[in-house]
């Protein structure tokens, strides 16, 4: 790869870096998306996407991220497919080794999402999309009047739970304590709820299926095993954000993220974090895209103080 020296390197390419590209390069600055896989991220994943605005029909993940990718690529981006392998971020001009060389950067907008967590049962990385997802806000509309389960404990779960419990027939909540850990603004309405249905002390051992997801075997504290027949699981233990290699050099919060505020900066000049790996309230594909705007606005400003 070439020595060249960008204005602006992002490193991932979901909705936030690629809007953060677009933005970039409509500003005249030279942009280079780096993507370990394909254009999309993590909504890659998803079939359908019914919350993002424009589609009034939907749109299935990969459509949507090769449609911010062509976008991008209008204006000048640049894409490389290539895995980041270390980053000097405290360097100036700022470094990225990758697995196809060295990169140069004025700047740098950290992109790299956040990973969920998986249950680690067998069949289910399979099963994604065909009954498994991890995303009610994006996929519970898929499972309207159908009865499902939700796994985890936690506010993201039990919001997911009465999300579902207005458009599914029955839900079920598999926790893995005898309480949920969530904050008792949800407790209430989630008890209340007619068609949610919790068991405690219980976790998913196995997942039953043919061409999708048909059900699942939970086991509770007292090794009894129940089965129940399922239309779709979302799983919301947890996510893991795409750190590795930027710990020691940015500051991050006690989950992993990086700790950067609504401008994005973080707390080394000129490097800016946008998306689901930075802290903050709510991860949709919404706000990781206006996360992606708001860096690009701090970049341009960056720079214009360089020179």
């Amino acid at each position: 790869m070439s020595q060249k020296l960008f204005d602006t390197i992002i490193i991932g390419g979901g909705p936030a870096g690629y809007t953060a590209a677009l933005y970039s390069t409509r500003a005249g600055l030279s942009t280079l998306v780096l993507e370990k896989f394909s254009a999309g991220g993590q909504m890659t994943q998803t079939s359908t996407i019914d919350n993002y605005p424009g589609f009034e029909e939907g749109i299935d993940g990969f459509s949507l991220g090769f449609k911010m990718q062509q976008g991008a690529e209008r204006f000048g981006a640049e894409t490389v497919q290539t895995e980041v392998l270390s980053v000097d971020l405290n360097a100036n001009p700022k470094k990225i080794v990758t697995d196809s060389g060295e990169l140069l950067s004025k700047t740098v907008i950290i992109a790299t999402g956040a990973d969920h967590k998986h249950l680690g049962v067998d069949k289910e990385e399979s099963l994604i999309g065909r009954g498994v997802g991890y995303c009610a806000a994006c996929d519970g509309m898929l499972f309207r009047g159908k009865t499902v389960a939700v796994v985890g404990g936690g506010n993201s779960a039990a919001a997911d739970a009465l999300l579902l419990s207005k458009i599914c027939e029955k839900v079920y909540v598999i926790v893995r304590r005898d309480t949920m850990r969530a904050t008792k603004i949800y407790h209430e309405p989630l008890m209340k709820a007619e068609n949610v249905e919790f068991k405690w002390n219980s976790e998913v051992r196995e997942l039953l299926h043919g061409m999708k997801l048909s059900g699942i075997k939970i086991e509770n504290k007292d090794g009894e095993v129940e089965q129940i027949t399922l239309d779709g699981l979302f799983i919301s233990i947890g996510r893991q954000p795409a750190t590795e290699i930027f710990e020691g050099q940015l500051e991050l919060d006690r989950s992993g993220y990086i700790v950067a505020d609504e401008s994005t900066k973080t707390n080394i000049p000129g490097v800016f974090a946008v998306g689901d790996v930075r802290t903050k309230v709510m991860r949709q594909i919404i706000t990781a895209a206006a996360d992606g705007a708001v860096a690009s606005h701090y970049v341009e400003e960056f720079i214009a103080e360089l020179n």
